[in-house]
């Protein structure tokens, strides 16, 4: 078991009255006064790499700051037990991998290892994703309350992995999900709360220009050509080599270039593979740079988000999509397919462009570049849709209600 020793972020919670509103702090504040004396324990397998990591990291000390007693916890795995809950991953969405009893087998031996190494002093059990969503075999001997919060979009999933999870949620006294259509029939209470991002974080803060020259040149650049650019992790899922197809199909009308950038994730043991197939796939062409960002490479990305002429999110499957949260907060033109939570960020035509093969992401690409006035109207729509919608202050406020509902369940509407 390992507890996240946090660095508090710059950004305090007053820091964020200039983008929400100074009644949007007190509320959160009056909120949080009802949880005093609770503690929230956040369970889940990675502290770095991947949306769920990076809102935790941002998350936690924000409630602590509003006096909530929140803390955060991973389990251990090895390689073959991360490799066997990215099947799952993969299955949940949809995609058919093989599992065996013996792969069921090792998810329960892990789970059950855990439950001996863990520390569970939550008042409120917080588990997040599938890898250790059968903890909750301890529910008797730890926890007032149990919450199983799912990221991925479970709408169409493997039956018989579904069916295996299920079983476990069940047992919860809550499930929150990231849109309406991810949700399945379930005997518990069903909450529907969508990620965000953090305007303040080094990801998402506003840069200045010679902060972004010097990333351009680190890695060898060009900023005066058009950037199309994918920031995502190395993921079948997210279609890097669909991405390839479709900036090649532009490449042939229009002078541009590709970035591809992102990381691995530690709870994810396939992603080096994919960026191998990636780099041969683009061997030898100057116009398309496969960059590897290491963990903790914010300002980087940031960086590479605010120069792109275009971004792309070609996800085949889609939890929410940060990556499209922060393109959009930045006022970028953005294409993205039309699957899961990119959904509810990217409305047709007013906050983006969604694409539903190859060629239509090349299409409207190539329209956004051709036709700037445009994806700068794009871009402004969508700025405002995020601070809406999709701001870490709007998640505080919507968590903070979901576990005052397991307390007072007759004081809070059903979010």
């Amino acid at each position: 078991m390992e507890k996240e020793i946090f660095h508090h972020p710059k950004a305090k919670i007053q820091d964020y009255v200039p983008v929400v509103g100074r009644s949007t702090i007190e509320e959160l504040r009056a909120l949080a006064e009802r949880l005093s004396g609770k503690v929230i324990q956040n369970i889940n397998s990675t502290f770095t790499g991947g949306g769920v990591a990076e809102i935790l990291t941002r998350m936690v000390p924000l409630l602590n700051q509003l006096g909530v007693d929140a803390r955060w916890t991973t389990i251990k795995g090895n390689e073959e037990f991360f490799g066997v809950t990215k099947k799952f991953h993969n299955s949940l969405h949809g995609r058919k991998e093989h599992i065996s009893s013996e792969d069921l087998s090792l998810f329960l031996e892990v789970n059950k290892k855990n439950v001996g190494e863990l520390i569970f002093d939550g008042d409120i059990i917080f588990v997040h994703d599938p890898q250790p969503v059968a903890l909750i075999s301890e529910k008797k001997r730890f926890g007032e309350k149990w919450i199983w919060r799912c990221h991925i979009d479970v709408s169409n999933p493997d039956k018989r992995v579904w069916e295996f999870v299920r079983n476990f949620v069940a047992e919860y006294d809550a499930a929150v999900f990231s849109a309406p259509n991810f949700t399945q029939q379930l005997p518990i209470r069903q909450f529907l709360i969508s990620p965000s991002i953090d305007p303040l974080s080094d990801k998402n803060k506003e840069l200045p220009s010679e902060v972004i020259d010097s990333v351009f040149d680190k890695y060898g650049l060009d900023k005066d050509k058009p950037i199309i650019a994918q920031i995502s992790r190395f993921d079948y899922l997210k279609d890097p080599l669909g991405v390839i197809q479709a900036f090649e199909m532009v490449r042939k009308s229009i002078d541009c270039q590709l970035i591809l950038a992102g990381g691995t994730a530690t709870d994810d043991p396939e992603s080096e593979k994919v960026l191998d197939e990636v780099r041969e796939r683009v061997s030898g062409n100057p116009d398309i740079h496969i960059l590897l960002i290491p963990p903790e490479s914010d300002i980087e990305i940031n960086a590479l988000q605010r120069a792109a002429t275009v971004i792309l999110q070609k996800s085949i499957k889609e939890g929410f999509g940060l990556t499209v949260t922060e393109a959009l907060w930045k006022g970028k033109p953005v294409v993205a397919s039309a699957v899961g939570g990119i959904q509810l960020q990217v409305k047709n035509k007013f906050t983006g462009l969604l694409c539903h093969s190859i060629e239509g992401a090349a299409y409207a690409i190539k329209r956004l570049l051709s036709n700037p006035e445009y994806a700068d109207w794009l871009g402004k729509n969508a700025r405002e849709h995020v601070r809406q919608n999709f701001l870490i202050t709007r998640h505080l406020k919507d968590y903070l209600l979901l576990f005052i509902s397991l307390y007072y369940p007759s004081d809070v509407i059903y979010l």
